[in-house]
């Protein structure tokens, strides 16, 4: 069987940029960010850290 291709769907997030070493508790269980980290919160109100350069790759501000 010959995998498809697919595209993510565009949905808007908030997230915020950690100014101290955090412990998020995210649906795969406790995870550390870092000074400096952006702390998304998802589309069902969950959250997890996402390193600087990941964060400007992956998503672009719409304010």
């Amino acid at each position: 069987m010959k995998p498809q291709k697919f595209v993510k769907k565009q949905v808007v997030i908030s997230a915020f940029r950690t100014d101290k070493v955090m412990f998020i508790e995210t649906l795969e269980g406790t995870m550390k960010a870092e000074k400096g980290d952006w702390i998304v919160t998802g589309i069902k109100g969950e959250q997890y850290p996402v390193k600087p350069d990941i964060f400007e790759e992956t998503y672009k501000a719409i304010d």
